[in-house]
Order: C-alpha cells, then sequence, then structure tokens
C-alpha cells in the first residue's frame, strides 16, 4: 500500500481529502504544520506528498526544502489556496501545483501517475532539459498565461 504524506492546516481538508485517499486504498499520513511534515516525512518515508504552503509555523516552503533534500525524488505536489505560486514551484523543481478549490478525480489522477513512475523514470523526468512544473486544474483557468501540461503529457517516460 503506497503512503501519502497530507499536510495542511485546515482540519476539514484534512478530513476530507484524507477519507478520499483512505477510500483509494493509499495510507495516509496527517501533518498539520511544517515541522509535523517534515518530522512525519522524515520518521516514514511515504511515497508522495501532497502539501499546503499556509502553514501556522511558517509556509510550507520550508518544509518542501527539507523534505527535497532528504529525498529530492519523492513526488511533491502543492495544493495551496495561495494565488500566483507556480513561478516560486517552478523555479523550485515541484513536481506538480493545484490551487484550492482541489479538483479531487484531476488530483488522484495526478497521484496516480506519479506513483505509477518507478525511481528510474522519476529521476530521468526530473532531470530532462524540458522538465516543467505541471500546472493542474483550475490553477490555469485563473491564470491563462501560464504554461500547463496535461498530466499524461507531464509525466510521460
Amino acid at each position: 500500500m503506497k503512503k501519502i504524506l497530507l499536510a495542511d492546516d485546515d482540519p476539514a481538508i484534512r478530513e476530507t481529502l484524507g477519507e478520499v485517499l483512505v477510500s483509494e486504498e493509499f495510507e495516509v499520513l496527517f501533518a498539520a504544520t511544517g515541522r509535523e511534515a517534515a518530522a512525519k516525512f522524515a520518521t516514514y518515508q511515504p511515497d508522495l506528498v501532497l502539501l499546503d504552503l499556509n502553514m501556522p509555523d511558517g509556509d510550507g516552503w520550508s518544509a518542501f526544502d527539507l523534505i527535497c533534500n532528504a529525498h529530492p525524488s519523492t513526488p511533491v505536489i502543492i495544493i495551496t489556496a495561495i494565488s500566483r505560486q507556480y513561478p516560486r514551484a517552478a523555479d523550485l523543481g515541484v513536481d506538480a501545483l493545484m490551487e484550492k478549490p482541489l479538483d479531487i478525480p484531476l488530483l488522484l489522477k495526478t497521484i496516480r501517475n506519479y506513483l505509477a513512475e518507478s525511481e528510474s523514470e522519476r529521476v530521468h523526468r526530473l532531470t530532462r532539459p524540458d522538465f516543467k512544473t505541471v500546472l493542474l486544474g483550475n490553477s490555469a483557468r485563473n491564470d491563462p498565461q501560464r504554461r500547463t501540461h496535461e498530466v499524461g503529457e507531464a509525466i510521460s517516460k
């Protein structure tokens, strides 16, 4: 069973999204702060991270840095209500970004696609010169200037 770390300060999102993920047969680890997310990542080595940026102990970017430094090939999907985070996400090499409200079917498809990658496929994708952070769902509709990819295109081998 694949483990997903869900880090979000909003208990309603943790509960609702957590129930969806469990119903899809994922093991879900929960974190309410960036520090808790980094600690759970180090302890449990999840297969994928869903990370909010608005955390009570600062922003999720600090947690992202810690996670990436510990295991750079773990897929991270930023889920945030903070708009205009794509440039920073792209500069840092985030796998994907989705602004809230979340498009759950698209998010699940993206999660499944990332988890289906082997370690070598993932490293190859991340190190390609044309690697781009995937902008998911309503994020693209909110800012048509940004380059977007279909999930399958961005994760294709």
